[in-house]
């Protein structure tokens, strides 16, 4: 029997936590996929204004939960094998961490491991328009070797309601980890 694959998701504070419940949820039907959770100081203020499973229920769909503050966790170093990591939603002061190298909390050493490690790293921006500085920072973080994955959904396969929405973005962040999905319809492709 193979060792699980190990995806970390990091909840920041930008609005967007459905797309982290989301792809929470789609992790758990992926097979042999240990789920780490770190939810941010952030997160956990908008968290009640956006979803009624609250911080438990989001947690519940975690393996391993992790404190934001505990630059000690095992997923903060490059030894921890991990498949990847997405940030979902990620603040523009989460993709200013991670552009720049700032490891002051779990979620940016995580990522900054990611990156040295060259592991997927997958930041889902949800805020715009995007400012000046963003847009550098996104630059910075992609030539460090992270996708930017704009929460920006498709609207080709029509979809019927948010969920349908958000589970497009969903999709398409398995695509960028590289797993086998039937989460959402494909562009053309009947099979």
């Amino acid at each position: 029997m193979s060792a699980p694959r190990r995806v970390v998701v990091a909840v920041s504070g930008g609005s967007g936590l459905i797309y982290a419940l989301d792809l929470l949820r789609a992790l758990t039907r992926v097979p042999d996929v240990e789920r780490h959770l770190i939810v941010t100081a952030g997160a956990k203020l908008v968290l009640p204004t956006e979803l009624d499973l609250g911080l438990h229920g989001l947690e519940a769909l975690a393996d391993v939960v992790h404190k934001d503050a505990d630059l000690g966790a095992p997923i903060a170093s490059g030894s921890f094998r991990a498949h990847g990591m997405v940030v979902v939603p990620c603040s523009a002061g989460t993709l200013a961490k991670v552009a720049q190298g700032f490891t002051d909390n779990l979620v940016s050493r995580t990522a900054h491991v990611c990156l040295k490690e060259r592991r997927p790293l997958v930041l889902t921006v949800r805020e715009a328009p995007y400012s000046r500085p963003m847009l550098a920072n996104m630059l910075a973080a992609h030539d460090a070797g992270a996708v930017i994955m704009p929460a920006s959904p498709g609207f080709y396969q029509r979809p019927q309601g948010i969920d349908a929405l958000v589970g497009g973005i969903t999709a398409r962040t398995l695509d960028l980890l590289g797993f086998e999905h039937r989460h959402a319809p494909r562009w053309k492709d009947d099979g």
